[in-house]
């Protein structure tokens, strides 16, 4: 092929090839007193709950005493796989944001597994479709999900689940009781596997062996169901090394508490509610913060109020939020109530930020006493400043661009430029490389004047997807590029801009939502003949997936609303609560399908802001 290829502006950074733990996490004999570069004493996390600090030190320990359990596991544990083929064990992660996810997550990589990433509010069939694609050998479940991972296993004729469960329990380290039912009898604890024996040093993963597998976070892909990104050790630990750039003028905390680190030139503190099952949260709020020094505040959902008090509390200075959550901060008084100074940064990340809301956003701080630096872009921050003190981090880096797929990061765009390029995703961040494609084995992929393919080629690419050779043939050349799906342009600074997307996901609030999914659910339903699945935005600052119908039988004019919202009802018993239909459902006479059968959403989204949609959420946004 012959475009052009473009590379970073910024200068490469060195990759050391070594894994995750031992990047983040590991010591010298030399500095005793150090922990991955920074003091031990240094805190790692802090549950918002209740205030009680890990520190990087006791991080390190905990992790080595896990991993030691999970080499030399207890009865009734047994490392067992579920009939899959994997090259290493591997554990799966199903739980909501809690304090001892860090613990899970780098005790796996210690230990040498690898950790495949959950959603939690994964029903038991879809929870099924991951642990056995990731030939999972142990589950780590929240006492809370227990009863969703038990009937998984019954569906698939597990008879030792006690060998394959570990419920994940924290009150053993914040002192609030865990929820002990009597479903819990019978299972290993997380605690019970602490205080057995301490690893001396975690498994490496140096040299090639940085190229193996360690993280398994689910893409949803347009056709199937979600597949499994083989994230290495290489591909986050270069992620990591390549994003330290954009953050020159990090504070670290190098006291045993930010309290105590207090003052003129207070330490960073990061917090948001963005799930740690999903790459963005895994990344933004777990290992970024360990590596930069920077604590981080553990916190499960999103509530107003109690949010807003723990940015307070703990004088976070970074949010890692979605756009959803910044519609509410648009929206909320009691903003106005609580002291939010510290805040240097907000991050909206995993979906499209609108530009409306950027500026609904912006006098809303305004109106609380803040002035506000804000930006467009599909992954952004907003810099925040008070009245009396300029509080801009500079340089800084405000709009980026990424995918599960590049381990998730791809471009950046300086703050300085952000309005004279506003609406562009910025230029390559280091040690990548870019093109443009116009065609593909002969297809034209855009008829976009200047426009191509996104293509990715470097260390954050992902290894391949699991199971499932054609899938990676089709994403990633001979050669090393992967081709992201989304339409691009370049102008004449090297900005890059975001025009479309040839890949049909549905973002509901940074979770993808795959349409052919629902749509072969949809065709289980006895009264359904063919169907399809869009997504349509929301004043919600998302999108919604919906579903247009061709009834298997006659309805009538005054069944319409009922049939159709009992399609829509029946749909939301079978799938995770981000898969639902809020965006309604159509009836149809039929769908529109090219020559070859495929479906055109193209007509669907064209006609979508004029159509009667029974039971969708909210109001829809003008297309």
């Amino acid at each position: 092929m012959s475009e052009q290829v473009f590379r970073s502006s910024l200068p490469p950074v060195p990759l050391p090839r070594r894994s995750v733990f031992t990047h983040l996490l590991g010591t010298s004999p030399h500095t005793p007193h150090l922990v991955g570069g920074f003091p031990a004493s240094s805190p790692a996390f802090i549950d918002a709950a209740t205030g009680v600090t890990i520190s990087r030190g006791q991080l390190r320990s905990l992790t080595l005493q896990l991993a030691h359990s999970l080499i030399r596991l207890p009865e009734p544990l047994q490392q067992r796989g579920n009939g899959a083929t994997t090259t290493r064990p591997t554990v799966l992660v199903f739980s909501p944001n809690s304090i001892v996810w860090p613990i899970m997550l780098l005790g796996a990589s210690a230990a040498g597994y690898t950790a495949t990433l959950a959603n939690s509010g994964y029903n038991p069939e879809e929870l099924k479709h991951q642990y056995i694609d990731a030939g999972a050998h142990l589950i780590f479940v929240h006492p809370s999900l227990l009863d969703t991972v038990k009937k998984m296993l019954t569906s698939i004729g597990c008879s030792d689940m006690h060998a394959r469960v570990i419920v994940a329990t924290s009150g053993w380290l914040t002192g609030v009781p865990d929820n002990v039912t009597p479903d819990m009898s019978g299972f290993i604890r997380l605690e019970n596997l602490l205080g057995r024996g301490q690893l001396t040093s975690e498994v490496k993963f140096g040299g090639e062996r940085s190229e193996e597998t360690a993280y398994l976070c689910y893409s949803s892909g347009t056709t199937g169901t979600p597949k499994g990104v083989q994230t290495t050790h290489y591909n986050i630990t270069s992620t990591i090394d390549m994003a330290r750039p954009l953050w020159p003028n990090t504070r670290p905390c190098l006291a045993p508490s930010v309290a105590e680190a207090a003052g003129p030139e207070q330490p960073d503190v990061a917090l948001g509610p963005l799930p740690y099952f999903h790459i963005y949260g895994m990344v933004k709020l777990i290992l970024l913060p360990i590596a930069l020094c920077t604590p981080s505040v553990v916190i499960s959902g999103f509530v107003p109020e109690t949010f807003l008090k723990a940015v307070e509390k703990y004088r976070a200075t970074s949010l890692v939020l979605v756009p959803p959550i910044l519609i509410v901060f648009a929206r909320l008084d009691a903003i106005n109530k609580y002291d939010l100074s510290s805040v240097r940064t907000i991050i909206s990340a995993a979906a499209p930020l609108n530009r409306n809301l950027v500026f609904a956003v912006k006098a809303r701080f305004e109106r609380a006493g803040f002035n506000v630096a804000v930006v467009q872009g599909m992954s952004q921050r907003i810099h925040i400043r008070g009245p009396l003190e300029t509080r801009l981090i500079s340089p800084s880096w405000d709009v980026g661009y990424g995918l599960t797929e590049t381990s998730p990061t791809v471009f950046i765009l300086p703050n300085k430029y952000a309005y004279r390029h506003a609406g562009s995703v910025g230029v390559a961040i280091p040690n990548l490389e870019v093109r443009l494609a116009r065609e593909d084995s002969g297809e034209v992929l855009t008829d976009i004047e200047g426009g191509g393919e996104l293509w990715v080629r470097g260390p954050n690419v992902m290894k391949g997807y699991l199971n499932n050779p054609s899938a990676t043939a089709a994403a990633i050349t001979d050669d090393g590029w992967f081709k992201t799906g989304d339409i691009a342009v370049c102008n004449a600074d090297g900005f890059f801009t975001i025009v479309d997307r040839r890949k049909e996901l549905i973002k509901y609030k940074g979770f993808q939502v795959p349409p052919a999914e629902l749509e072969s659910l949809l065709l289980q339903h006895p009264d359904v003949a063919d169907a399809a699945v869009i997504g349509v935005p929301s004043k919600e600052a998302t999108e919604l997936p919906r579903a247009y119908v061709v009834p298997a039988r006659t309805i009538k004019k005054e069944e319409t609303a009922t049939f159709a919202l009992g399609i829509q009802e029946w749909v939301a018993r079978k799938v995770a609560p981000h898969k639902k239909l809020r965006g309604g459902v159509v009836l149809v006479q039929q769908i529109p399908k090219s020559a070859s059968g495929k479906i055109l959403r193209r007509e669907l989204r064209d006609r979508a802001g004029s159509d009667m949609a029974h039971g969708q959420v909210g109001t829809p946004a003008k297309l």
